[in-house]
Protein backbone atom coordinates (compact mmCIF):
# COMPACT_ATOMS: atom_id res chain seq x y z
CA UNK A 1 0.00 0.00 0.00
CA UNK A 2 1.07 3.75 -0.75
CA UNK A 3 0.72 6.62 1.28
CA UNK A 4 -0.31 9.31 -0.46
CA UNK A 5 -1.83 12.97 0.92
CA UNK A 6 -3.91 14.78 -1.05
CA UNK A 7 -5.73 18.59 -0.61
CA UNK A 8 -8.79 19.30 -1.61
CA UNK A 9 -10.31 22.78 -2.30
CA UNK A 10 -13.56 24.71 -3.21
CA UNK A 11 -15.26 27.88 -3.41
CA UNK A 12 -18.18 27.72 -5.51
CA UNK A 13 -21.58 25.73 -4.23
CA UNK A 14 -22.42 24.35 -1.15
CA UNK A 15 -18.06 23.73 -0.46
CA UNK A 16 -18.75 22.05 2.82
CA UNK A 17 -20.92 19.23 0.80
CA UNK A 18 -18.91 18.78 -2.62
CA UNK A 19 -15.63 18.41 -0.17
CA UNK A 20 -17.34 15.50 1.81
CA UNK A 21 -18.44 14.23 -1.24
CA UNK A 22 -15.00 13.94 -2.69
CA UNK A 23 -13.44 12.91 0.42
CA UNK A 24 -16.26 9.92 -0.13
CA UNK A 25 -15.43 9.37 -3.83
CA UNK A 26 -11.60 9.02 -2.77
CA UNK A 27 -12.40 6.74 -0.59
CA UNK A 28 -14.71 4.31 -2.73
CA UNK A 29 -12.32 5.13 -6.17
CA UNK A 30 -8.86 5.56 -4.43
CA UNK A 31 -8.10 4.24 -0.93
CA UNK A 32 -9.10 4.15 2.46
CA UNK A 33 -8.65 7.55 4.01
CA UNK A 34 -6.87 7.33 6.66
CA UNK A 35 -6.90 10.73 8.23
CA UNK A 36 -8.84 13.98 7.36
CA UNK A 37 -8.06 17.50 8.49
CA UNK A 38 -10.26 20.01 9.77
CA UNK A 39 -11.99 22.00 6.55
CA UNK A 40 -10.01 25.54 6.72
CA UNK A 41 -11.73 28.61 5.35
CA UNK A 42 -8.95 31.07 3.13
CA UNK A 43 -8.82 33.03 0.78
CA UNK A 44 -8.07 32.42 -3.31
CA UNK A 45 -4.32 31.92 -3.96
CA UNK A 46 -2.97 33.19 -7.48
CA UNK A 47 -6.57 35.18 -8.76
CA UNK A 48 -9.21 37.15 -7.13
CA UNK A 49 -12.33 36.30 -6.37
CA UNK A 50 -14.91 37.11 -3.70
CA UNK A 51 -15.59 33.29 -3.31
CA UNK A 52 -13.59 31.93 -0.05
CA UNK A 53 -12.07 28.66 -0.22
CA UNK A 54 -12.75 25.39 1.77
CA UNK A 55 -9.58 23.42 2.14
CA UNK A 56 -8.46 19.91 4.12
CA UNK A 57 -6.03 17.36 3.16
CA UNK A 58 -6.49 13.78 3.99
CA UNK A 59 -4.01 10.83 4.02
CA UNK A 60 -4.90 7.95 2.43
CA UNK A 61 -3.44 4.72 1.36
CA UNK A 62 -3.92 2.86 -1.79
CA UNK A 63 -2.69 0.06 -4.18
CA UNK A 64 -3.02 3.00 -7.50
CA UNK A 65 0.27 3.91 -9.42
CA UNK A 66 0.94 7.74 -9.29
CA UNK A 67 -0.84 8.34 -12.94
CA UNK A 68 -3.66 6.02 -12.33
CA UNK A 69 -4.07 8.57 -9.27
CA UNK A 70 -3.78 11.35 -11.18
CA UNK A 71 -6.78 9.95 -13.81
CA UNK A 72 -8.95 8.72 -10.77
CA UNK A 73 -8.42 12.49 -9.01
CA UNK A 74 -9.77 13.95 -11.86
CA UNK A 75 -12.41 11.62 -12.68
CA UNK A 76 -13.59 12.60 -9.71
CA UNK A 77 -13.25 16.31 -9.95
CA UNK A 78 -15.66 16.18 -13.14
CA UNK A 79 -17.60 14.26 -11.88
CA UNK A 80 -18.65 16.38 -8.69
CA UNK A 81 -18.87 19.24 -11.51
CA UNK A 82 -15.17 20.28 -12.56
CA UNK A 83 -14.89 21.26 -16.23
CA UNK A 84 -10.86 22.61 -16.32
CA UNK A 85 -8.13 23.29 -14.09
CA UNK A 86 -7.47 26.70 -14.91
CA UNK A 87 -8.37 28.85 -17.97
CA UNK A 88 -5.75 30.31 -20.32
CA UNK A 89 -3.47 29.36 -17.89
CA UNK A 90 -4.85 31.62 -14.98
CA UNK A 91 -6.32 30.09 -11.80
CA UNK A 92 -10.46 30.83 -11.59
CA UNK A 93 -12.92 29.70 -8.64
CA UNK A 94 -14.24 26.08 -8.69
CA UNK A 95 -16.05 23.63 -7.57
CA UNK A 96 -13.37 21.41 -6.18
CA UNK A 97 -10.21 20.94 -6.81
CA UNK A 98 -7.69 17.75 -6.13
CA UNK A 99 -3.84 18.23 -5.75
CA UNK A 100 -1.46 15.09 -5.20
CA UNK A 101 1.06 16.31 -2.49
CA UNK A 102 3.18 13.70 -1.49
CA UNK A 103 3.45 9.96 -2.65
CA UNK A 104 4.86 7.89 -0.14
CA UNK A 105 8.67 9.30 -1.06
CA UNK A 106 8.94 9.31 -4.97
CA UNK A 107 10.01 12.65 -6.48
CA UNK A 108 8.26 12.36 -9.90
CA UNK A 109 8.90 15.41 -13.02
CA UNK A 110 6.85 14.85 -15.58
CA UNK A 111 4.44 17.29 -17.75
CA UNK A 112 1.28 16.62 -16.29
CA UNK A 113 2.10 14.83 -12.67
CA UNK A 114 4.91 17.03 -10.34
CA UNK A 115 5.26 15.24 -6.77
CA UNK A 116 5.83 16.51 -3.76
CA UNK A 117 3.37 19.03 -5.28
CA UNK A 118 6.01 21.94 -6.36
CA UNK A 119 3.93 24.84 -4.70
CA UNK A 120 2.67 23.31 -1.44
CA UNK A 121 5.61 24.83 0.42
CA UNK A 122 4.19 28.12 -0.53
CA UNK A 123 0.59 27.74 0.16
CA UNK A 124 -0.62 28.08 3.88
CA UNK A 125 -3.94 26.40 2.77
CA UNK A 126 -1.93 23.64 2.03
CA UNK A 127 0.81 23.37 4.71
CA UNK A 128 -1.85 24.54 7.75
CA UNK A 129 -4.30 21.20 7.07
CA UNK A 130 -1.16 18.93 5.70
CA UNK A 131 1.00 19.91 9.16
CA UNK A 132 -1.86 18.58 10.94
CA UNK A 133 -2.12 15.41 9.64
CA UNK A 134 0.91 14.51 8.46
CA UNK A 135 3.22 11.96 11.36
CA UNK A 136 5.51 13.72 13.37
CA UNK A 137 8.27 11.44 12.23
Amino acid sequence: MHKVYLSLGSNIGNRKRIIHEAIEKIGELIGVVVRQSTLYETEPWGFDSPNEFLNCCVLVETVLAPQQLLETTQKIERSLGRLNKSHDGQYEDRIIDIDILLYDDLHIDQPDLKIPHPLMYERDFVMTPLKEIYPNE
